[in-house]
C-alpha cells in the first residue's frame, strides 16, 4: 500500500514542482517569483481555515504549480504585452486543463488531488469560471483558496498589462469580487491573514 502525504513525508513532489516551475520560468520570467508568493499566501490562508498537514502540503504544491499549464501556451498569446483577443483568450483559459494533465503524469501520492486543485482554480463563486463552470462549495475549497491569493497576487504585481497597484486598490477590486469571483468566507480570511502581517 502506498504510503499518503498526510501520514509520510515525500519529497518528490516538491521537488519536481521546483523543476516545472523552473521549466516555465523560463519562457514566462515573472512566473517562478508569482508561483512561490502564491504559495507562501495559501499555505497562511490554509493555516487560517484550519487545512490539516496534508492538505496544506497539496494546497502548496498546486499553489507553486497552478500556472504549470502556461508551458503550453504559445509565445504570442503567453508573452503578449497587451490585453488578448477572444480567441487568444480562449487558449490562454486552457492553461488549466494543460496544467491538470501535466500534473497527473507524476506519479506520486496526492498528485491527482493537486490536479484537481490546479483544474479548478479559476473556476468562480458564482459559476462564472473556467474550464467546468462549476459554481459555490462544488468548487474544491483548496481551488477556492487558491483563487483568492492568486488574484490578490496578480492584481498586486505589475504585469504588462497593468501597473502595480497600492493596498487599498487591491482590496477594493476584491471586494468587488467578493460573491461573484471569489468565495465570502474565504475572502474573509484571507483579509485576516493580510490585517495580521
Amino acid at each position: 500500500m502506498s504510503a499518503s502525504p498526510i501520514t509520510e513525508y515525500d519529497p518528490f513532489p516538491e521537488r519536481f514542482a521546483r523543476t516545472l516551475v523552473a521549466a516555465l520560468d523560463e519562457r514566462d520570467g515573472h512566473t517562478r517569483k508569482h508561483s512561490d508568493r502564491v504559495a507562501m499566501l495559501a499555505v497562511a490562508l490554509g493555516r487560517r481555515c484550519s487545512l490539516d498537514s496534508g492538505e496544506l502540503r497539496q494546497l502548496g504544491i498546486a499553489a507553486l504549480m497552478h500556472d504549470i499549464g502556461k508551458i503550453g501556451i504559445p509565445d504570442s498569446v503567453l508573452l503578449k504585452p497587451e490585453g488578448l483577443t477572444e480567441d487568444e483568450w480562449e487558449i490562454m483559459q486552457t492553461h488549466s486543463v494543460r496544467g491538470e494533465r501535466i500534473i497527473l503524469s507524476i506519479e506520486a501520492d496526492g498528485m491527482p488531488d493537486v490536479a484537481r486543485i490546479v483544474r479548478h482554480h479559476h473556476e468562480h463563486f458564482n459559476g462564472s469560471g473556467y474550464p467546468d463552470n462549476i459554481a459555490g462549495e462544488s468548487i474544491p475549497v483548496m481551488a477556492r483558496i487558491l483563487s483568492v491569493v492568486d488574484s490578490y497576487d496578480a492584481i498586486a504585481m505589475p504585469r504588462p498589462y497593468h501597473a502595480s497597484r497600492n493596498h487599498d486598490e487591491v482590496i477594493a477590486i476584491l471586494e468587488a469580487e467578493r460573491g461573484g469571483k471569489h468565495d465570502p468566507y474565504l475572502l474573509d480570511h484571507f483579509l485576516g491573514c493580510l490585517d495580521n502581517q
